[in-house]
């Protein structure tokens, strides 16, 4: 047998060794310490990320009636905000709102309900509060959703 030849062999006999206990591995269950770190470290994550309720706007009807301490955001332009809105709503435009402190919002531990026209700029908003240190943000979606009072 060549030189060549020999390398040849060697290289596929490694290669189909290599490939043989990737396949064998690749069904096997993690040890229980290594799924007890990787379960730690999947919490630690989940833990450290700033994190906001999602709730119904039925819910949120609710909660206003029940709660006294609360602020309900509408996070639309100024103008749709101009066309209707839920009473006493403050308007903070989802474009405003960055890491910065809000001045409307001194309290970050107070009820924030958040909302918009259909729940996609309100999640946006709400995420944002949450990362700028809001405890506790409810988004409860869309004022399209809202079957309660809404006044211009």
């Amino acid at each position: 047998m060549t030189i060549t030849n020999k390398l040849a062999v060697s290289s596929a006999a490694a290669l189909l060794s290599v490939s043989l206990l990737v396949g064998c591995g690749a069904g096997t269950a993690p040890s229980s310490s290594e799924a007890s770190a990787s379960s730690s470290t999947s919490v630690a994550a989940v833990a450290e990320t700033p994190s906001f309720k999602t709730i119904s706007s039925s819910e949120a009807q609710q909660m206003m009636e029940s709660e006294s301490d609360y602020v309900i955001v509408d996070v639309r332009t100024a103008a749709e905000f101009a066309e209707g809105h839920i009473p006493d709503a403050l308007n903070i435009p989802v474009e405003t709102i960055g890491s910065a402190d809000i001045a409307e919002l001194p309290n970050k531990d107070q009820l924030i309900l958040v909302y918009c026209r259909s729940g996609n700029r309100s999640r946006q908003a709400s995420a944002m509060l949450a990362q700028a240190g809001y405890t506790n943000v409810i988004d409860f979606g869309g004022i399209i959703n809202w079957t309660g009072e809404v006044v211009q």
